[in-house]
């Protein structure tokens, strides 16, 4: 496994947000967390909603804690929701909805996520992928 720079999450950060620019997306809050949960960097457009950064964070978290991307876990939400409750209860900040998408290195392995909010979750995942690759990362966003 390789750690997560700040480099790169700052290029992901700049990644999603040029994403966002030209797509005309809504203002975005991004929040890059490495393998082991640590915050490594976070940004927010001017124009953000109140509560964007905790949304951002809890889709990065969420994708983090279970190991898989939030887009999966939205799905499960509606297969298995007394599952997701239950990690709900157990995770604090935890928003299993798309947006919140595990970086990868070359090899595969788990190197941190990356949670986006601020616009339609499907356009916030879309700015996820971006910065990730962006930053010459791969990014598994969970079941399509």
């Amino acid at each position: 496994m390789t750690d997560l720079t700040l480099d790169a999450a700052r290029r992901i950060i700049d990644g999603a947000l040029a994403c966002r620019k030209e797509k005309g997306y809504l203002p975005l809050a991004v929040a890059v967390y490495d393998a082991r949960g640590a915050l490594k960097a976070f940004g927010a457009e001017e124009g953000t909603s109140l509560k964007r950064a905790e949304m951002a964070q809890g889709k990065a978290l969420a994708a983090l804690a279970v190991g898989m991307g939030s887009r999966t876990l939205g799905k499960m939400a509606i297969d298995r929701p007394h599952f997701i409750n239950a990690l709900q209860s157990l995770t604090p900040h935890f928003v299993p909805v798309p947006g919140g998408v595990l970086i990868r290195d070359a090899a595969g392995g788990l190197m941190g996520a990356v949670g986006i909010s601020g616009d339609v979750s499907d356009n916030d995942e879309t700015a996820a992928l971006a910065g990730i690759a962006a930053a010459g990362l791969k990014g598994d966003p969970g079941a399509s």
